[in-house]
């Protein structure tokens, strides 16, 4: 199934970081011809300790939303593509999800780092929360070199995507998000495939070792019979089993094959490995070296 972005959401503080999400919503939207939405939202809460604040909260309020909108206009790029600047006042997470819903949003993007430069993708944090709730698929751009940024190719490299599965409803959903955008892209798809360690493989025996290499062959079989035969004739295609942590491996495979984007669902099979594999996904968001989209058939649009 080809997936769409029709609509497009940046969400920036104005900091170095939040602003590499431009570079990826306009390559994005100019590639599928999307509406752009570059969002700012002023949390009051971090502004309200300052005296001037508390003296003059209107006029502040409305300082702060020109200072915003002057910004907004000045971010190079944007005239590349069909764009709108958004402010709102507010809770991020919050106004962000309800812009969404308002806009027919099809994508985030946001950055895992602020103004503070520190990682933000911890528990309860903004962009986890979004990962969670927003009934869109988010792209968390967390690369703190320019090294995705392609500015003589006039936008953000993406030849190489990975795509993890573990054959859950959001992993297939991954997929056929991360076949869009190579289709786009003209990328190369990575397919992979983690299977757990045994807890002890040193005692295995040797028809057990027999098996765990047939298992190896099923699964990667499973893997090809994904992909659909017709994006087969235009997509470059390796598919890959490999055996330990999830999170480990993709992160590591993403680094040794230089991937420059990786595509994985939010929840797995069941309720146990759905937490599982909602602790893989935020520990593959925390250490990628590369930006992330994860997506969620349980919140998917229709």
């Amino acid at each position: 199934m080809r997936m769409q972005f029709r609509s497009i959401l940046c969400a920036t503080d104005f900091s170095e970081h939040s602003n590499r999400t431009i570079p990826y919503g306009v390559a994005i939207a100019r590639e599928f011809e999307a509406r752009l939405y570059v969002c700012h939202v002023i949390d009051l809460s971090a502004v309200t300790i300052y005296g001037e604040f508390q003296l003059d909260p209107i006029g502040q309020q409305e300082r702060i939303r020109q200072e915003a909108q002057e910004q907004l206009s000045r971010m190079p790029g944007l005239q590349e593509v069909d764009w709108e600047p958004l402010i709102r006042v507010g809770q991020p997470a919050a106004e962000i999800a309800r812009i969404v819903e308002e806009k027919g949003v099809d994508l985030v993007i946001a950055s895992t780092r602020g103004r503070s430069g520190l990682k933000r993708l911890i528990l309860g944090s903004v962009t986890q929360r979004m990962m969670r709730t927003l009934t869109c698929p988010l792209l968390a751009v967390q690369s703190p070199e320019e090294a995705f940024i392609d500015k003589g190719a006039g936008g953000v490299r993406l030849k190489k995507i990975l795509v993890g599965s573990d054959f859950s409803a959001d992993s297939v959903l991954a997929l056929n998000y991360g076949l869009s955008l190579a289709q786009e892209f003209e990328a190369e798809l990575h397919l992979i495939h983690v299977m757990e360690p045994p807890v002890y493989p040193e005692f295995l025996t040797p028809a057990e070792q027999g098996q765990d290499m047939v298992r190896a062959d099923v699964f990667k079989e499973k893997l090809n019979g994904l992909v659909p035969e017709d994006a087969r004739n235009w997509c470059s295609l390796k598919t890959t089993v490999l055996r330990g942590q999830s999170y480990e491996e993709l992160v590591a495979y993403a680094m040794t094959q230089s991937m420059d984007m990786i595509v994985v669902g939010v929840r797995g099979h069941g309720l146990v490995k759905s937490l599982l594999m909602g602790s893989t996904t935020d520990r593959v968001v925390r250490r990628s070296p590369c930006p992330v989209l994860t997506v969620s058939a349980h919140t998917a649009k229709a």
